[in-house]
């Protein structure tokens, strides 16, 4: 299996969340994935940040969480899957942002599991699996 984490869990992960740190530590660290626009929304959120230590503190934990988890390569079956998620949301007119769509079209890609504290809004992504990692197993 493997795992994709949403932009909320890696915040989660920075913050240290004993629930999420524990459910990272009991999987192979070999399956679990970051997509890159998770990447960038952490990277936005920091950068909107004045210059404080609070900011280095945050700019320092995401450094240190990135270097040990590998990312999850944007491929051309991820546009696909992107597509695809878009078209069908937006028939239904349940469109969800696009970050939200690329970070499921990674999972979907993979067959993977999406890992987010916001799975009633991804759940609305035919065939996307989700877990929450905040709470017990």
């Amino acid at each position: 299996m493997t795992y994709l984490l949403d932009t909320n869990t890696l915040s989660d992960l920075m913050k240290g969340d004993a629930a999420v740190v524990a459910r990272l530590a009991a999987t192979d660290r070999a399956a679990v994935r970051l997509p890159q626009p998770v990447l960038a929304e952490i990277a936005f959120g920091l950068a909107r940040l004045p210059h404080s230590r609070r900011r280095t503190a945050l700019q320092a934990r995401f450094d240190l969480v990135i270097s040990e988890i590998a990312r999850a390569d944007w491929t051309d079956a991820v546009s696909e899957a992107y597509g695809r998620i878009q078209a069908v949301l937006e028939k239904r007119g349940q469109r969800i942002e696009d970050f939200d769509a690329a970070i499921a079209a990674h999972a979907l890609a993979v067959d993977g599991t999406l890992v987010t504290a916001n799975t009633r809004h991804f759940l609305r992504v035919p065939d996307l699996r989700v877990e929450d990692w905040r709470g017990p197993v």
